[in-house]
């Protein structure tokens, strides 16, 4: 790999893992119907792979800031993949929490490195980094029909099938204040994310008078309109600037969400739409800023942005599940709209930060010793686009 890899692969790659990190919300509903699992027990799955990839990630990305490791995309590819192959194959909750546990792990192992990689070949460009997020948005789209049609026919125990998409320097100072702030505005939108990746399947069975279908249809959407946000998003951040897209897109979400949970019937699938869209528009954006904040670590940076925060939302998860198996599921998804408002609030304390040069260090873009991976032999990346 002393070549650029093209950004399209590098997509391809994001959406093969990401499918994993979808399809822990998408089995939600096949553990609750084949295991009689309660709220908060499927809510402790999802905090069993945030809960890995959150403390796993910023790790990853401080070792691919010492030294690039591009063995760890496709290793870290099937060891995602294989923890959600043997999710269904134990009755045993115990085992089901190891294995997913195990994904997250190569999920969290993915992600670093695959964003300081994918900055280098898109040449730090806004929109080369949203199709890089492009990828793993329509890998999350893909889970939902994915386990329908592999889980949804045949049950818990063919999971096994699961496993096939697996197998497909610098000088600028760091902004630490502002990196912290971004990072709590992250936190906000992965609680908001999380809490209705899910939840939204069975709020909208629930809504739809028992539809299983009616609850595929609402994941694959919020998943789908995350790739329609991710274009978007490096559209306009091209245009005016990655702060202020952000704050625009926080507003949107937060009013959408309203709809999703208080508008009856079908009518909700719009919300959906623009609840995904809105929460994407600013995700890649995050990323790249998140980078700039902090050029001194890029590697470190996109731990923190992809794993740390983001994995945060699967921690208040299980606390959703236990208000909604008290209450309701509308009540417990109620208060997830006000998490992009406070998003929106931490974005109005940041600026855009000045474009740093990607020239530098060990284990950073464009300088890796020779033989060392993507980053290796490439000229030095010293402006981009925005």
């Amino acid at each position: 790999m002393r070549r650029r890899p093209p950004i399209t692969l590098l997509a391809v790659g994001h959406g093969c893992v990401d499918v994993y990190q979808g399809a822990v919300a998408s089995l939600v509903p096949f553990f609750v119907a084949e295991r009689a699992y309660s709220y908060a027990a499927v809510s402790g799955l999802v905090l069993a792979a945030s809960l890995v990839s959150s403390v796993a990630q910023p790790v990853f990305g401080v070792l691919t800031d010492r030294r690039a490791m591009p063995w760890l995309l496709p290793v870290s590819t099937l060891v995602a993949g294989a923890g959600i192959a043997l999710s269904g194959v134990s009755d045993s909750r115990a085992v089901t929490l190891a294995v997913v546990a195990v994904s997250g792990a190569g999920v969290a192992a993915y992600h670093p490195e695959s964003a300081r990689v994918a900055r280098v070949a898109g040449g730090g460009k806004h929109r080369a980094m949203a199709w890089f997020s492009v990828g793993g948005n329509l890998g999350f789209a893909l889970a939902p029909v994915m386990v329908a049609a592999v889980v949804g026919l045949g049950g818990l125990r063919l999971t096994l099938l699961l496993v096939l998409p697996a197998a497909a320097p610098v000088t600028a100072k760091d902004d630490r204040a502002s990196f912290v702030r971004l990072s709590l505005a992250v936190v906000c939108r992965s609680v908001a994310f999380v809490g209705l990746s899910t939840f939204v399947s069975l709020y909208a069975t629930e809504r739809m008078d028992g539809s299983r279908a009616a609850g595929t249809a609402a994941l694959f959407l919020l998943y789908l309109g995350g790739a329609v946000g991710s274009v978007l998003g490096g559209a306009l951040a091209d245009r005016w600037d990655r702060v202020r897209v952000s704050r625009g897109a926080y507003l949107l979400t937060a009013g959408s969400i309203a709809g999703l949970v208080l508008v009856p019937g079908p009518a909700l699938y719009p919300f959906v739409v623009l609840t995904s869209a809105g929460l994407y528009l600013p995700f890649s954006l995050q990323v790249t800023l998140g980078q700039d904040y902090l050029p001194s670590r890029v590697g470190t940076a996109g731990g923190i942005t992809l794993g740390l925060t983001v994995s945060v939302g699967g921690l208040v998860s299980p606390l959703v599940g236990a208000l909604a198996d008290r209450t309701s599921l509308q009540t417990a998804l109620a208060p997830l709209a006000l998490m992009p408002l406070f998003a929106r609030l931490l974005f109005r304390t940041l600026t855009e930060p000045a474009v740093p040069s990607l020239a530098g260090t060990a284990g950073t873009a464009g300088t890796a010793p020779e033989g060392a991976g993507a980053g290796a032999a490439h000229p030095p990346v010293g402006h981009r686009d925005g």
